[in-house]
């Protein structure tokens, strides 16, 4: 099992979850952050840190939720995803999507 990061996240990228992350799992892209299944140890320490509760344990995940797991999988192995391991800036029109569910279509890749 994994961790997840689920829609939530597009389009706000905050990274309040990569400072804590002891194994540097985070993948950033352009509108959105991803975990490496490969990478990730289950420790859940990232779970409290994401202001939007976007992060998830696999078997946790919401029903409407289920098809991150594979993308976050997919999105981890972009050559242009690098690891992210330091705290930066949430986008600038973050706290205006926080709260929109649906944002599938808003990812960046």
């Amino acid at each position: 099992m994994t961790h997840v990061v689920s829609e939530s996240c597009i389009q706000c990228k905050y990274t309040d979850c990569v400072d804590v992350c002891p194994v540097d799992c985070f993948r950033e892209g352009p509108n959105f952050l991803t975990i490496d299944p490969d990478e990730c140890i289950d420790c859940a320490v990232c779970i409290p840190e994401c202001p939007v509760n976007a992060i998830y344990a696999e078997e946790d995940l919401p029903a409407d939720q289920q098809h991150m797991t594979q993308l976050n999988a997919e999105l981890a192995l972009l050559p242009g995803w690098k690891s992210i391991t330091k705290r930066k800036a949430p986008l600038p029109s973050a706290d205006e999507w926080k709260d929109k569910t649906g944002k599938l279509a808003e990812l960046i890749r």
